[in-house]
Parts: structure tokens; C-alpha cells; sequence
């Protein structure tokens, strides 16, 4: 049964420090029931149906404005409200204005009375409104800016849809841990809490937050950037295996489109990494077998009747190529190879007759169909200082282009209509625009 996603919303707060900008992070409490427990945190949690009371006391924003800002088609200032709300109960920092527009200091506040007030608020929003009609405050929405969208991988235990914002540190208050949910709190530059020999224990979205924020010199920067972004693309980590163990695999990685191909509800059996003689079923037509750093991959392609191509074989008595041997799904019938090469210069291939005895050597030319029974391979033109041709799966969209080609570079070795890349070396990936 798929997991409940929560929606929720983080306040990142900055400030400038005597050695650059610094960022809030907050030590979450050590529960036994909580998969961050012991975490350094941004403020914020999940956004409470009551969250849209708040609207009541928000200035600066209202909901269409938010709504259209979030790609959402109502309740954006929730998302606003509740960001603000969590940074009050977790931080005691709260971004609230007086009739003059002025940011409350709350440090003017008696100590007693603050916490009385703090107290009051986290017994729900309508103690929050209370409080901020009583002192003739409203939430000062416009000094927050919408910064990023992530939601947590599939296959994680509890999973969450959080909208993350960014505001300057307000003067004239401090931030004070509850005691509660966070029992510490540290203001650090965002390369120095990320890097590993500080030691903190960080979620995947966190650590990726710091080292996007490193790259601000100010808090100034930081904001005017999240404010001029036009749009703001949904994060969604996914879950992988490889050397180092199970991690989440970012949007950024070349692994990540191929992992959500094999593993879209994220029981964690995709790989981040092909090591050599690794053997992956990509499709019920096609199988993977890796080469060795820096090499080419070699795909299998068919499968009706147990009857296979195998595309870009290596040498029979090499590494790889006993890989080869090993994993062969079923009978091969066929060689093709994506190298320059024709049918009266076969050596290359003719040279694995000994590992493959009853295949035939194909050198087919652009334009040529070959009908492998169940899978159908269109015989392409290589673009520009590619290989000499490339195979198209046409059951599938899957192009094997018989070079390096990446998603950042998809246009170097892979034209036309086809879906899926089927790289020489490197993670398939699919083909954009």
C-alpha cells in the first residue's frame, strides 16, 4: 500500500556573520520512533488544517498570490503560515509586524511574558491569533521567499511534500530552542555544517540545501536569487543500492532517471553505480551487462522464442566478456556492433564466433530493419564523430547509441524520436525535448 504523503513547510534562516553568511540549524530531540532523530534541521513540520485561520493575520501575501508562486491552485499562504508558525514553536523566532510595519523584537519582551506567549501559540493556531490581535501584530509574509520543493523518496517510512522558504534573521530576537522537539541550536556557514568533519548528522534534502546556499556570499544574495527564480522544480530523491549501501539518489545523478525506470516505488533494488560484469534487466527486451571503468556496455536485445542480439559483444576470455557468457538470457543469434565496420571487414566480430558459435555477424546499414522476433531493431545513422550506426529498439523508444552520450549532452549521440538512451557506457537516461 503506498505511503501517506504529509505535506509541510521549513523556514531557512541566514544571516551575516563576521565571516560570511551563516545559516540556523536546529538538533532535533533523540525519539525512538523518529528516522531523524538526532538531526540537524531546518525549522518547520507539517501544515495543520488550521494553518489557513492564519490567513486572518498574514500581510504582504495573500493566497492567490501565494498559491500562483507555489504552482498550486489554493491554499499557497498555508504552506506561508505554516513555515512561520514552526519557526516559532521550534526557534522562538517569530516574523511578525506592527501597525508600522516594523519587525517585532521580541528580546524587548520580559523573558516571562515571552514564554508565556510562546507557551500560548503552540497550543494551536487560534492561541496564535489571539496573541498577534492582542498586540496588534500581523505575520509578515513578504519577508519570506519561496527557495525549493522536495518530497521524499518512495519507500521511505514516512514520507513528506515540503515547500522550503528562506527569510533574514530578524533583529531584536533570539533564537531559543523548545526543549521539546529541539534541544540545539548552532549558526554556521552552509560549506562548514555540510562538510563531513563537522559531524553533523544530516537528511539527504538538508546537506543538498547547505551546498546550494554555500554559494551565496550574502544573505541579501541569497534571498534577491530565490525571489528572482520564475520557476521551481520539484526534488524527489530516489533510493538505490551501490557500493557505499543504500542512499538516496539526487535529480542531479546520472543514475536517477534509470532508477525510476526499474524501481518506481522505491524498494531500493536499482543501482547508483555499474560495476564491471554487473547485470541488469532494463526491460523484458533488452539486458544490460556492464563493462569495466571507462569501457563499453554490452546490451542484450530480444527475447521472443529465447532468441537474442547482443549488441557491442568484447572479447571472448576477458573480464567482461565471461560476464557476457554468464548472463546471456537466452540463445544469441545475433552480433551487431555500433563500430565502423562492414560485411566484408567482420573480424572484429568474427573474432567471438568461439563464445558465440551459432550467432550470425551482422553489419547492417543505416536505413536496414532487422526482426529479431518480438523486438524490432531500426539500423540509424550515427550523428557527427559517433560510432558508425545505431540501433533503435522500436517496441520501446530505446536508442543504443554506441557512445558515451549523457543527459546533460543527449544531443551529441541521440537524435530523433527515440524515448530512451541506451548509452556505451554510463546509466540510461531519457531522451528530453
Amino acid at each position: 500500500m503506498p505511503r501517506p504523503i504529509r505535506v509541510a513547510a521549513s523556514l531557512i534562516l541566514l544571516r551575516d556573520g563576521a565571516h560570511g553568511m551563516e545559516v540556523l540549524l536546529l538538533r532535533r530531540a533523540e525519539k525512538a520512533d523518529d528516522q531523524n532523530s538526532g538531526a540537524s534541521v531546518f525549522p518547520g513540520g507539517v501544515v495543520d488544517a488550521h494553518d489557513r485561520r492564519l490567513h486572518l493575520m498574514c500581510k504582504g501575501l495573500d493566497d492567490a498570490a501565494a498559491s500562483a508562486r507555489l504552482g498550486v491552485p489554493d491554499g499557497g499562504l498555508d504552506y506561508y503560515a505554516a513555515a512561520v508558525r514552526e519557526c516559532f514553536e521550534e526557534a522562538g523566532v517569530l516574523f511578525a509586524s506592527d501597525a508600522e510595519d516594523r519587525l517585532v523584537e521580541l528580546d524587548r519582551l520580559l523573558p516571562s511574558r515571552l514564554e508565556s506567549m510562546r507557551h500560548a501559540a503552540e497550543q494551536g493556531t487560534d492561541a496564535l491569533l489571539a496573541m498577534c490581535d492582542a498586540q496588534g501584530w500581523r505575520l509578515a509574509m513578504d519577508r519570506l521567499a519561496y527557495f525549493s520543493h522536495w518530497l521524499t523518496p518512495p519507500g521511505m517510512p514516512r514520507r513528506f511534500d515540503t515547500r522550503f522558504f528562506i527569510a533574514q534573521m530578524p533583529p531584536g530576537q533570539a533564537v531559543k530552542p523548545d526543549g521539546r522537539e529541539t534541544v540545539a541550536h548552532m549558526w554556521l556557514k552552509p560549506a562548514e555544517a555540510a562538510h563531513p568533519r563537522r559531524g553533523l548528522k544530516l537528511m539527504n534534502v538538508t546537506r543538498r540545501t547547505l551546498e546550494q546556499l554555500a554559494s551565496f556570499g550574502s544573505a541579501a544574495d541569497c534571498i534577491a536569487h530565490a525571489r528572482s527564480l520564475t520557476r521551481i522544480v520539484l526534488n524527489m530523491p530516489r533510493l538505490a543500492d551501490g557500493p557505499s549501501g543504500r542512499r538516496p539518489v539526487n535529480i542531479e545523478e546520472a543514475a536517477y532517471e534509470e532508477i525510476g525506470r526499474l524501481d518506481p516505488d522505491g524498494q531500493g533494488h536499482a543501482r547508483y553505480a555499474l560495476e564491471p560484469g554487473l547485470v541488469t534487466q532494463l526491460s523484458a527486451r533488452v539486458v544490460r551487462v556492464a563493462g569495466a571503468a571507462e569501457s563499453h556496455h554490452s546490451y542484450f536485445v530480444g527475447g521472443e522464442n529465447g532468441h537474442w542480439a547482443l549488441i557491442d559483444p568484447v572479447p571472448h576470455g576477458s573480464v567482461q566478456g565471461e560476464a557476457l557468457r554468464a548472463a546471456a538470457p537466452g540463445q544469441v543469434k545475433w552480433l551487431l556492433s555500433t563500430a565502423a565496420g562492414t560485411r566484408a571487414s567482420a573480424a572484429p566480430l568474427e573474432g567471438l564466433r568461439s563464445a558465440w558459435p551459432d550467432a550470425a555477424v551482422l553489419w547492417p546499414e543505416p536505413g536496414d530493419t532487422l526482426r529479431l522476433g518480438g523486438a524490432t531493431l531500426h539500423v540509424r545513422p550515427a550523428d557527427h564523430g559517433a560510432p558508425a550506426r545505431q540501433f533503435l529498439l522500436a517496441e520501446e523508444g530505446t536508442l543504443f547509441t554506441g557512445c558515451a552520450a549523457t543527459p546533460a549532452a543527449h544531443g551529441t549521440c541521440a537524435t530523433g524520436e527515440a524515448g530512451w538512451i541506451a548509452p556505451a557506457s554510463g546509466f540510461i537516461f531519457r531522451k528530453l525535448g
